[in-house]
């Protein structure tokens, strides 16, 4: 008896597994720049900022800069959060804790990338609605974050005229809606891309 490889089935697409590759592999390399972006908007304080020809001054999520001093400090500190400032602080500490939640669920989202990559045909047909699920759930946070912070932008006597959005905000920004294009790119291809076909050993008879 001998045998031979024959396509599974006439309906098989079975080009489906090099067209899934390629979107998951491209997506992953999106979703890695929108992680970066979101390391980037949590190490540089620079949420809010303000600058004059003389001195500049930033807040960070965690730290607060001068150029009177040349230096950053730990912010918000504990006097900050008395008074007139504890609601202040409040929010922008929740931002804090947001912003570290986010980048928990994207460092789980590159590791669910990276299991669906190397394992087999099931994870490549249906690791797409847990993956899209995290990423859109990381970009949600995201996206509250940002909207916090420039709510108190808008609203904190603390920023007068001449401060403005920083480029840490920008980041930020810019990471959850390259998220939610990964995540959209995903679930359209799931949808309308064929399924994987493979290949079955049928055995001659003589």
């Amino acid at each position: 008896m001998d045998s031979h490889l024959v396509p599974r089935g006439s309906d098989r697409n079975y080009t489906g597994f090099l067209t899934k590759t390629i979107v998951y592999s491209g997506t992953l390399l999106m979703f890695l720049t929108a992680f970066g972006l979101t390391i980037s908007s949590i190490v540089v304080p620079k949420w809010v900022s303000y600058s004059n020809h003389k001195h500049s001054y930033s807040y960070g999520l965690h730290r607060r800069c001068s150029s009177l001093t040349d230096t950053c400090e730990s912010f918000p500190q504990g006097e900050d959060c008395h008074g007139e400032g504890r609601y202040f602080c409040s929010m922008w500490r929740s931002v804090g804790f947001l912003m570290s939640f986010a980048v928990v669920l994207e460092g789980i989202s590159v590791v669910s990338y990276l299991i669906i990559l190397s394992g087999g045909k099931r994870l490549r047909e249906s690791g797409w609605k847990v993956l899209s699920l995290l990423i859109v759930l990381g970009a949600v946070v995201q996206a509250a974050s940002v909207s916090i912070v420039a709510y108190l932008y808008d609203n904190e006597d603390r920023f007068f005229a001449g401060w403005k959005l920083g480029e840490s905000w920008v980041y930020c920004t810019v990471s959850w809606g390259l998220s939610l294009v990964c995540a959209v790119v995903l679930v359209l291809a799931a949808n309308t891309l064929p399924s994987e076909g493979g290949y079955e050993l049928i055995p001659d008879h003589f």
